[in-house]
């Protein structure tokens, strides 16, 4: 047994140095190291934090997190949806170094809900949800980037929530784009949404990255432009610290305030990030999934753990919270990635050109990184979706679309919520609608009627076998055949005997067949739900 786990591990390791998988995860790393450094620097500056402490948070989210995790495709870092929560945190507790240590304790949280298996939430999540959750990504990708693409960087490139936080809301800062646009910065989004979408059908030159391609484009425009009416401004341009040394690279580091650990505070902030870091983690992953052309499935459990060991590395170095993120993972798949390789090595390139071509990167013109972003949110967000989404009938289609719309108007997690409650809505009806199946037969001036209930037979079946019961005429046999039940919930069973009991007043004779007075829950199998926990 002990050789067979030695050999299986061995296994593991060496897929993700294969060449025919490290051929598709290296161009990916670039793809999503470009996706990730902008987003890492806007989130950090919407967050009220320091920028650095962004790039320390896709640093880890890409290596720590990277080689702990079970997912192959998910990119972790800082996240959109926890903006308003580390910049009320800090503002709360009243520093940086204080706020530090809550996300610490929030990696401790993180860890203990993935040691008592809480990330078997994540099955929990309908499908029509997470695609309507997906496809709200991609519109929301494609309406905030537009005013980015169109050289109008009022609000920072991460940003999610449809009111942002210069005062604009989602439309209206498109239509503020469309009045103060930049040429330069369009002739460079245009391009680059051109090379975006043909270079990969050249299969003799697509070797290089076309989101690379772009890059090297944007940065040669923007020199071209820099004596012309095209001239970009520095806030069209990616703004990633310049470090002078060793030392003042140290410097930029910050380190947790342990002394607050019983300020009470700082263990609500905790909690908090902790809970909302989950849940978006488990709803990325589950995204991420989704999406995977090998359809791999993530262990939840081990994820959370992943999260925990982040989190407390990221608030040890001054970092920001991180999640699973649905928008540099959506990049990875997009790229071509195979192996959680990409993740890792993203990382390094992050960490890499901080330390060694900062002034390099700060060429990078925002509008050619937004032109990347515009065409992931098509992906995610294609009318062939909708379509497939449409002919898997209403029951799919409304809580897709309610999901999709709550997402743009609100944030990620309150319109899942609104999604949840629309598919828990159908599920209670579905669920009403299909607990048995019944026979009439006549027999001269007598009807019988042969109920038969279904393998699994919930609370949620209890109301539409007491409407099928009640509306039982007089003077009727009725047999309630169980043979089929594994499971019969005792609310039921208490409906059913009532009815027993009762029917002789309206000359029904009620007849029951294998069905027992007690019922326990139908136990897995042991191996299956070790691999469920794992």
């Amino acid at each position: 047994m002990e050789n067979n786990n030695s050999t299986s591990s061995r296994f593991e390791v060496k897929k993700y140095i294969l060449k025919k998988n490290l051929k598709r995860d290296l161009p990916s790393s670039v793809v999503v190291f470009l996706v990730a450094l902008p987003l890492c620097l806007g989130i950090a500056l919407a967050s009220g934090a320091p920028l650095f402490a962004g790039l320390i948070a896709g640093i880890v989210g890409g290596i720590v997190v990277g080689f702990v995790s079970g997912s192959q495709l998910s990119v972790s870092g800082p996240a959109a949806g926890l903006t308003v929560i580390v910049l009320g945190g800090i503002a709360q507790l009243g520093s940086y170094q204080t706020f530090l240590l809550a996300l610490v304790l929030a990696g401790v949280f993180q860890l203990v809900l993935g040691l008592i298996k809480a990330g078997t939430i994540g099955n929990y999540f309908p499908s029509s949800v997470i695609e309507g959750m997906l496809a709200a990504i991609g519109l929301i990708l494609i309406l905030k980037q537009l005013p980015h693409a169109l050289g109008v960087d009022s609000d920072f490139l991460g940003d999610e929530e449809f009111f942002q936080g210069d005062k604009e809301n989602t439309f209206s800062a498109i239509g503020n784009a469309l009045s103060h646009f930049s040429l330069g910065a369009i002739v460079i989004s245009l391009l680059s949404i051109l090379i975006l979408i043909f270079w990969p059908k050249i299969k003799k030159v697509n070797v290089v990255p076309a989101p690379l391609l772009v890059v090297i484009l944007g940065v040669g425009l923007s020199l071209a432009f820099q004596q012309t009416d095209y001239a970009l401004r520095a806030e069209q341009m990616v703004n990633i610290p310049i470090v002078n040394g060793w030392g003042e690279f140290l410097g930029l580091f910050n380190t947790p305030n342990f002394s607050a650990i019983g300020n009470k505070e700082v263990w609500i902030v905790a909690g908090t990030i902790a809970i909302v870091a989950s849940l978006e983690t488990l709803l990325g992953v589950e995204a991420v999934d989704k999406i995977d052309p090998i359809k791999r499935v993530t262990p939840t459990n081990r994820e959370l753990l992943a999260q925990g060991v982040g989190n407390i590395t990221s608030g040890m170095l001054g970092g920001l919270p991180m999640t699973s993120v649905i928008v540099r993972s959506s990049a990875n798949v997009n790229s071509g990635a195979r192996t959680k390789m990409s993740s890792i090595i993203h990382g390094c390139w992050l960490l890499l050109s901080l330390l060694f071509i900062p002034g390099l990167i700060n060429m990078i013109p925002l509008a050619c990184l937004a032109a990347i972003l515009l065409v992931t949110g098509y992906k995610l967000t294609r009318i062939s979706l909708f379509k497939h989404m449409y002919h898997k009938g209403w029951d799919q289609f409304l809580p897709f679309v309610i999901t999709v719309v709550a997402v743009v108007f609100t944030d990620l997690l309150k319109g899942v919520a609104v999604g949840m409650l629309f598919s828990i809505f159908y599920l209670l009806r579905t669920n009403m609608r299909n607990p048995y199946f019944y026979k009439i037969q006549e027999e001269g001036n007598k009807k019988n009627i042969r109920i038969k209930l279904a393998e699994e037979v919930s609370f949620l079946n209890k109301a539409a076998i007491q409407v099928l019961l009640t509306g039982i005429p007089n003077e009727t046999n009725v047999i309630i055949d169980g043979s089929n039940s594994r499971y019969i919930d005792p609310d039921v069973l208490e409906t059913i005997f009532n009815y027993k009991h009762n029917a002789y007043t309206k000359g029904i004779i009620v007849t029951l067949e294998h069905i027992r007075s007690h019922y326990t829950v139908p136990k897995l199998n042991k191996n299956i739900v070790e691999e469920i926990n794992n």
